[in-house]
């Protein structure tokens, strides 16, 4: 007998591998627990949303991997930003200073920065819209958020701490746009008028096939969010594995993640768009130099989740391993263009000719659940889903080491994580995803000074 909550499997396998198989990898303890709950869940004596809960929880890190916990930091290091929210999905920061978060169910609200100390701001002291056409279910609705390049032009560089002070560009004021520090990325150079107040956002919506993702292009200025146009549509969607983050690499190019839908086999596809970083440009078109004449720039990925450049401009990329009582295997790539990730052929340590192994992995009796990324310096920060920490590697000639684990199951799960424009670390919780305890005043939007975490 196969137990499942409605549209929740509990038992995630790869193709070959039996439930018994997928079994037998996961610890002891774990094993003997999650036994426990399928028995009372079989017998009616605890609901489907107790039990997720609990196969969800987090596991303690390896031995050499805890970090600092909050009592370890500093007065007024780790403050809250804005509380009450829900499902914070990505936060994105305006050349003024003025920052954007997505929230799963479908709201892109735009709030005014507060110095350190002042009281967190709520949802209502924010400008709040709806975007129409999200369908949020499962792991689904509005996740990725970019800013096209040309918001920064005029504003002040500054490094670490400065302020940005010019005000984001509108086609009312339209300046000369660049693409930024590579080959160029606007396919339409000569119509700057109308690029300087486009945002991007990825979503869930339902499509003439069914549930699919998309990213779609809209100008943000005068206080209104308008103008919307699909620049990439038919990405295959799920309850899961939908990936969601999208980026403007350092080339001014559009980067995205999609997961393989449920569809593991997907991810070996190059003409399917799931299971894929996508790389186009900004209305949407495949770059001359992508590797395969089309908008895939990676494939083998299971459930891509965060993307992020070093200061050496290489792209990092967390994701997904696989899930179920199994569970574990969560990955670090660097990303290359035109490499295979794996999935679902190879995980971990596992070496088939032709496909990247990761640079880090969870290990098979630890879970990650990664999500968004961040690179200050020489170190990568991620946060974790089910792991509940805010993960630490360091990059040392290019050698890889870590992770460290910090607030380990203080915070709850860690979705969004963000380098602001005053050298801080912005992290979301994702508490009240169904899968998390939500604490109080969650979700949160929390600000943390990367320098505390110097041990």
């Amino acid at each position: 007998m196969i137990l499942s909550c409605p549209g929740r499997p509990l038992v995630g396998r790869r193709g070959g591998e039996s439930p018994e198989t997928a079994w037998r990898v996961r610890p002891l303890r774990v094993r003997a627990a999650s036994a426990a709950l399928l028995f009372l869940l079989a017998v009616g004596l605890v609901g489907c949303n107790s039990l997720v809960r609990a196969l969800m929880a987090p596991e303690e890190p390896p031995e050499g991997q805890r970090g600092l916990s909050l009592a370890d930091l500093p007065d007024g290091a780790l403050e809250v930003v804005v509380e009450g929210l829900e499902v914070p999905w990505e936060i994105a920061f305006l050349p003024n200073g003025e920052f954007l978060v997505t929230e799963r169910p479908g709201r892109l609200t735009r709030f005014s920065p507060r110095g350190p100390g002042a009281p967190p701001l709520g949802p209502q002291e924010g400008r709040t819209w709806t975007v129409e056409g999200v369908r949020a279910t499962g792991e689904g609705g509005l996740m990725g958020l970019a800013l096209h390049p040309s918001w920064w032009q005029g504003a002040s560089a500054g490094g670490a701490g400065s302020a940005l002070s010019a005000a984001p560009l509108t086609p009312e004021a339209p300046e000369t746009p660049n693409a930024g520090p590579g080959p160029g990325a606007l396919a339409d150079p000569a119509g700057v008028s109308d690029l300087g107040g486009w945002i991007y956002l990825m979503f869930t919506a339902e499509g003439p096939g069914g549930t699919e993702n998309r990213v779609v292009r809209f100008t943000l200025a005068d206080g209104e969010l308008a103008d919307p146009v699909t620049i990439m549509g038919g990405i295959p969607g799920n309850r899961f594995h939908d990936g969601g983050r999208i980026a403007f690499g350092p080339d001014g190019y559009l980067y995205v993640t999609t997961g393989d839908a449920g569809e593991s086999a997907s991810a070996q596809d190059r003409s399917s768009l799931a299971g894929k970083i996508l790389r186009l440009d900004d209305m949407g078109g495949t770059p001359a130099d992508n590797p395969f004449g089309s908008p895939v720039w990676s494939l083998g990925h299971r459930n891509p989740q965060g993307l992020a450049w070093d200061d050496e401009e290489r792209l990092w990329s967390t994701e997904h391993g696989r899930s179920g009582l199994q569970s574990g295997m969560d990955e670090l790539n660097l990303i290359r263009a035109g490499e295979n990730y794996g999935w679902p052929e190879i995980e971990g340590d596992r070496v088939l000719a032709g496909l990247q192994a990761p640079e880090l992995h969870s290990g098979g009796d630890y879970t990650w659940a990664p999500a968004g990324i961040a690179s200050i310096g020489d170190r990568l920060f991620f946060g974790g889903l089910r792991g509940e920490a805010l993960y630490e590697v360091s990059l040392d000639a290019g050698r890889v080491t870590g992770p460290v684990a910090h607030f380990s199951s203080e915070l709850g799960r860690i979705r969004a994580v963000v380098t602001g424009p005053d050298g801080m670390l912005y992290l979301s919780t994702s508490n009240r995803d169904g899968r998390g305890s939500a604490l109080s005043g969650d979700d949160k939007i929390l600000r943390l000074d990367p320098a505390a975490l110097r041990r």
